[in-house]
């Protein structure tokens, strides 16, 4: 023990210690200048969304507004709009948008679409405090190419990851249970508070709105998933015009899965149908029970522009390829014979 604590060879203590040379360190990769440009050229049009819910408190009996938790979400434009998830404002009874100059705002929300898991929010801000982010296309999205991650994981506000783009064509589920379709997979590090950011390409343009993560612990597990942008870009004008999105639809009420299957009915099987929409007008027959009190079975829908449907979730995701107005093909099983049918679609409540 002596020896270990008390060598011969001094104490190491030296009063004329400096601290030592920088050594040079030489110009910046060309990717982590690329990194860094894109950083620098987005980084203004993401804001730190905290949302509110309003308590009363036991003593004065004032009504307190207090954080509930926090997201991220990109400027739209310069009118002040803000597109982010709507699972990052579900439920709150108030929001605030803190801007990248770390000035607060108080936030409205214009529209929301759960089905798609897209909200817009407004805040009444200086134009010159508003840089809209620049728009992609998902389109011609490769696996393998590079993608950028800005967000506020955990409340940190403006943080960077980077990754590829790990698959396309991933499916994911909405708050609503309704399947979003064509999901980006990417492996740039997503975590809570994420949600709502913007996922992009390497000349800095948005591609995907971070979505959702698959992890068993609920934090980054190397599987993060955004929705593609032109979905966005579809969708978000609706939003900001009508407060809505105005989906088409065919006027029909269907079973679930599991019934039409107990009654051994291949596609999905038409329950009712609403007066005056599209499929009244078709002439598609609802299920209803008989005089004799058996049910007689009505149309079930097999295919939609000749896609196979073997579920309600095939048939929603089928319609929503198309607008209203839009004609849509469908394939209708009627006492064991096929039908071809074309249906014009109409906005549906």
């Amino acid at each position: 023990m002596l020896w270990r604590f008390w060598p011969p060879g001094g104490t190491g203590v030296d009063a004329d210690a400096e601290p030592r040379a920088v050594t040079p360190r030489g110009n910046l990769a060309e990717e982590e200048k690329t990194t860094i440009a894109i950083f620098r050229q987005a980084s203004p049009s993401v804001v730190h969304i905290t949302t509110l819910a309003q308590r009363r408190d036991f003593f004065s009996l004032d009504v307190l507004q207090i954080p509930q938790g926090t997201g991220t979400g990109i400027l739209w434009d310069q009118d002040g709009h803000i597109v982010t998830n709507f699972h990052v404002i579900q439920g709150a009874d108030a929001a605030q948008v803190t801007l990248a100059d770390h000035s607060t705002w108080k936030a409205r929300l214009v529209g929301a679409y759960p089905d798609k898991d897209l909200a817009v929010l407004y805040v009444d801000a200086p134009k010159d405090q508003l840089r809209p982010i620049p728009i992609g296309t998902s389109a011609d999205l490769q696996v393998g190419q590079k993608v950028f991650a800005i967000g506020n994981p955990f409340g940190l506000d403006q943080s960077l990851t980077t990754g590829v783009i790990s698959a396309l064509g991933r499916e994911i589920e909405s708050v609503t249970r309704r399947p979003i379709k064509d999901v980006i997979q990417t492996d740039a590090a997503i975590n809570p508070g994420n949600s709502g950011g913007p996922l992009l390409d390497s000349a800095g343009r948005l591609i995907g709105l971070n979505a959702a993560i698959f992890s068993p612990s609920g934090t980054f597990a190397g599987v993060g998933f955004a929705i593609p942008v032109d979905e966005v870009n579809r969708l978000v004008p609706q939003l900001i015009r009508h407060g809505k999105v105005i989906r088409p639809g065919l006027g029909v009420q269907v079973a679930p899965d599991q019934l039409a299957r107990d009654l051994g009915v291949k596609g999905v099987l038409i329950l009712g149908i609403q007066p005056d929409s599209p499929a009244a007008k078709a002439g598609l027959r609802a299920t209803r029970r008989g005089a004799t009190g058996l049910i007689d079975v009505g149309d079930a829908i097999v295919a939609v522009d000749e896609h196979p449907v073997r579920s309600v979730k095939d048939l929603f995701a089928g319609i929503a390829q198309h607008g209203v107005g839009e004609k849509v093909g469908l394939t209708v099983l009627r006492e064991g014979k096929q039908q071809q049918l074309e249906i014009t679609l109409a906005s549906i409540e």
